[in-house]
């Protein structure tokens, strides 16, 4: 059964007041991470170096041209992969919430990720190692696609979903897939292609690039509104079948697109990142605490929260043991567990 977390906070005001504060967080965080590293460099110097580059200030030379690469080349697309790729986990994370009434179920547990690090696995180790960002986002989507499939024909039962049994098949078919994926790096012989597949067992957002970002926000953008503009379905889904019938919502077909919707994004964010887990699964739970139920709140308030989350584990991530980095999916683990555990609590001492 789904649980809604009640809220704090009245939604008018978590509109009015909280989400700005998010996205002036989340600015100021993206800011003062990209000068975080090795070299710091002063949040000024940052801002007067994208102003520079994207033609909003002249270049004054203030700024070293070892500063300026830095920021350009190596940070910012990092912390710009960071954002869109929390906020791709976050929104995917709370709409299968909603879609399968399970406040357990995110893209990682549901199989979502492994099909498409399965799929990016395949591209890279089988078909052509230097295939551009969109070949590899379209593998990885074939491959969430089936995984969720898999998912959901296990999880039916006389034709209906059943939302206790969903978590149990991701599991099952996340260990499949994850099994699958090993045995690819097994047969394979390609010493340049296995270590590109750890990369997305392990999770990094490290090979970030500008020409890899444009898929990755594209997509990202175009599911937070269609969902936004489903929000009253999601609403409506995740109080039951026949409540979502009553108004006007066909639950298989829309749970359907929205799934479809939900693992085209997940794998475009996976086949930038790798395979990331926990964050789709608490941050909208920490959403709906601040926000409440809508999803018309819950979606631009878990995007924002998973943006910010994402870029200071990136940021965490390699800093903590410089100048050796660890992998993003590793410290996502770490600092995740303890807090489904406390989930998992909460919830069966509400029974």
């Amino acid at each position: 059964m789904f649980v809604h977390t009640p809220s704090r906070i009245r939604p008018r005001v978590a509109g009015v007041v909280l989400l700005p504060a998010l996205g002036v967080a989340l600015a100021v965080s993206m800011v003062i991470s990209v000068g975080v590293g090795p070299v710091f460099i002063p949040p000024e110097t940052v801002v007067s170096v994208v102003a520079a580059k994207l033609g909003m200030l002249a270049d004054p030379g203030t700024w070293t041209a070892a500063e300026s690469n830095i920021v350009w080349l190596l940070r910012l697309p990092r912390v710009v992969a960071g954002a869109f790729v929390g906020a791709a986990l976050s929104v995917a994370g709370a709409a299968i919430q909603a879609l399968v009434r399970n406040p357990l179920a995110d893209p990682y547990l549901l199989g979502i990720s492994s099909g498409a690090s399965a799929g990016a696995a395949t591209q890279i180790l089988f078909v052509a190692s230097a295939a551009g960002a969109a070949a590899l986002a379209g593998s990885a989507f074939l491959g969430a696609l089936l995984a969720i499939a898999l998912v959901f024909a296990l999880a039916r039962i006389g034709g209906r979903l059943v939302p206790s049994r969903l978590v149990f098949a991701g599991i099952a078919v996340g260990f499949a897939l994850g099994a699958l994926t090993n045995l690819l790096v097994f047969l394979s012989n390609s010493r340049d292609g296995i270590r590109a597949v750890l990369f997305w067992m392990l999770g990094s957002l490290g090979q970030s690039r500008w020409d890899t970002l444009g898929l990755l926000c594209l997509s990202t953008l175009v599911t937070f509104v269609l969902l936004l503009g489903w929000s009253r379905r999601l609403d409506a889904i995740a109080l039951g079948d026949d409540t979502a019938r009553a108004l006007g919502t066909h639950p298989i077909r829309f749970r359907a697109l929205a799934t479809a919707t939900v693992a085209l994004c997940v794998a475009v964010a996976v086949s930038v990142s790798g395979a990331i887990g926990f964050v789709g699964l608490v941050v909208p739970h920490v959403a709906r605490r601040l926000v409440g139920a809508p999803h018309r709140l819950v979606l631009p308030a878990s995007a924002l929260i998973g943006a910010l989350v994402l870029i200071w584990s990136d940021a965490l991530a390699r800093t903590a043991f410089a100048p050796a980095e660890l992998p993003l999916g590793v410290l996502t683990a770490l600092l995740g567990t303890p807090l489904l555990v406390a989930l998992v609590h909460r919830m069966s001492a509400a029974r």
